[in-house]
């Protein structure tokens, strides 16, 4: 066995916890240890290796978004290219689209947020990394709580919070005994349901597919280690490994556009009452 194939089975075996035997993969790998503590104003915070993959993501990202735009051209070279293929999907596809005619100056919140989790997701396939930070609830949780400040927000400046808090408890048209059962569901839908299904929808499909990429690299190396006519499933295991891998990139692209559609509609919603 080579020296990479060792590391890979030390690092697979270390993530599913030893043990003898195939030893399925763990939660382990979302609670890393802490690398450095440090506390601000009271606060405790700790920083771990999913911390340092968020900000090497993010860093890559404000260098690439700088570097595309930094010297632009009319004929563009290819990361000009690149970057402005991202930020016009975002535009013409979102803002203009999904928000609607008030919807273009919300185009660069919502293309540092495509850019943001896109990066962040890629993750999960580089090297040494292999793990999205957007697997972990906590940051997808985070985004979605900016993502519903700004939705309220602009409900209230853009529609008055009277009549915006009115649509919302008291919907047009429905008989007045039936806000009994209306209101209490429609409060939940727009300040509980909203928020977190959309924290939940782009953590849940970064987690699956972190774990299933470790199953069948984890199997692979096993069943090549294991002996006997094992060794037979093992190309099997390490061909849907990297099956999984490029279906993993459409997941990573998909969900950073989906996670953006999505605010789009409920910024949407804030601009132009929805009932």
């Amino acid at each position: 066995m080579t020296s990479s194939a060792q590391t890979l089975g030390t690092v697979l075996a270390v993530e599913s916890g030893g043990g003898d035997g195939f030893q399925a993969p763990g939660l382990g790998e979302f609670y890393p240890e802490t690398v450095a503590e440090f506390s601000l104003l009271g606060v405790d915070f700790a920083i771990t290796r999913i911390t340092i993959i968020l900000w090497i993501a993010t860093a890559l990202m404000l260098a690439f978004v700088i570097a595309a735009s930094r010297k632009p051209q009319i004929v563009p070279g290819k990361l000009q290219f690149v970057g402005e293929s991202g930020y016009s999907l975002v535009r013409d596809g979102i803002a203009r689209d999904v928000v609607g005619p008030k919807g273009i100056p919300f185009a660069p919140f919502l293309a540092a947020l495509f850019f943001f989790i896109l990066f962040n997701n890629f993750m999960a396939i580089v090297p040494f990394a292999q793990i999205s930070p957007m697997s972990k609830f906590a940051f997808p949780l985070v985004l979605a709580g900016i993502c519903w400040v700004l939705y309220i927000y602009i409900g209230i400046r853009e529609q008055g919070a009277g009549k915006y808090f009115k649509d919302i408890l008291f919907l047009p048209g429905v008989p007045k005994p039936m806000y009994i059962l209306v209101t209490p569901i429609e409060i939940l839908q727009n300040f509980v349901v909203r928020p977190f299904t959309l924290a939940v929808r782009l953590f849940a499909n970064m987690f699956a597919g972190h774990m299933l990429l470790v199953v069948f690299s984890l199997g692979a190396v096993y069943l090549f280690q294991v002996g006997n006519y094992s060794v037979v499933f093992g190309p099997i295991s390490a061909l849907m490994a990297i099956v999984m891998t490029f279906f993993e990139l459409l997941v990573i692209f998909l969900q950073a556009y989906v996670f953006t559609v999505l605010m789009g509609t409920y910024l949407n919603g804030s601009i132009e009452a929805e009932h």
